[in-house]
């Protein structure tokens, strides 16, 4: 099986992305979508984007690796009554095979394609399927940052074996110089490619570690993490880590809950 699809299929993303409904509806409603505008969201997991985009009335074909996650997607938007003009597939945001070009007036991907395996391929197929004059727009988690899923991801690589050869951080698209390159070799000039840094707010009914815990149930590179870190013996020293980590960043003002916000870079992309 291609490695990222089992990544992603592992565990259950769903009850991560339960705690990031609030703010993809408000990254949604600052993009300036408009009815019936045709929108490409890449790597969309169960619709965290997805569905607030069809509720403004655009026309939304969600893609993603994971097939529950796709599957997930389908059923949420049936529950609203959106089937109509939001649907999901699976598909690899480095080959978008079956999708046209030149299509989509939008094509979203928040913290989604910054994880497939080929980022040069990625750029591209975002810039081919999208329309002349549409846009692309895409927040990445960004490497070195002090908040929270740049420092998850820190702390869990130092249990975890090292990657393959060739790998390719997902954290190198939250660098603005990568992100032109990638772009540029696309056809984007850089003038034509922006940049901002934005705040994406986790919110959880529960207490810090009882959010670590379902980081640990149901997150797939947490998941791997912990494997890892039980066959050396060091999978309590990990949790007391990202234990840590999340009390130290939690800023909920009521006792027993969790209100996290990371920082993630924003990238828009005027298609030429």
């Amino acid at each position: 099986m291609n490695p990222n699809k089992a990544l992603w299929e592992k565990g259950d993303f769903t009850r991560i992305a339960e705690t990031m409904r609030d703010s993809g509806e408000s990254l949604v409603q600052s993009l300036g979508i408009q009815r019936g505008d045709r929108v490409l969201d890449l790597g969309c997991g169960d619709g965290t984007t997805a569905l607030p985009e069809a509720r403004l009335g655009a026309e939304v074909l969600g893609v993603d690796i994971a097939s529950n996650l796709v599957a997930a997607g389908n059923a949420r938007a049936a529950e609203e009554g959106l089937s109509s003009r939001c649907r999901f597939q699976e598909g690899d945001a480095s080959d978008l095979q079956g999708i046209e070009s030149d299509r989509f007036d939008w094509v979203v991907s928040i913290f989604g394609a910054m994880f497939a395996p080929k980022p040069f391929d990625v750029a591209r197929e975002m810039v081919r399927v999208a329309r002349p004059g549409g846009r692309i727009v895409m927040g990445n988690w960004i490497p070195g940052d002090p908040t929270l899923v740049s420092q998850i991801l820190k702390i869990s690589s130092a249990y975890s074996p090292p990657p393959p050869e060739g790998f390719v951080s997902p954290m190198t698209w939250g660098v603005e110089g990568n992100v032109l390159e990638r772009f540029e070799a696309a056809g984007v000039p850089r003038e034509r490619i922006d940049f901002s840094r934005e705040s994406y707010t986790f919110r959880f009914a529960g207490a810090p570690a009882e959010f670590v815990d379902r980081f640990r149930r149901w997150y797939g590179p947490t998941m791997n993490a912990f494997e890892a870190a039980d066959r050396s013996g060091r999978a309590e020293q990990l949790r007391e880590e990202l234990e840590a980590l999340f009390q130290r960043q939690n800023q909920a003002s009521e006792a027993g809950r969790t209100t996290i916000p990371a920082t993630f870079l924003r990238v828009t992309v005027r298609v030429p």
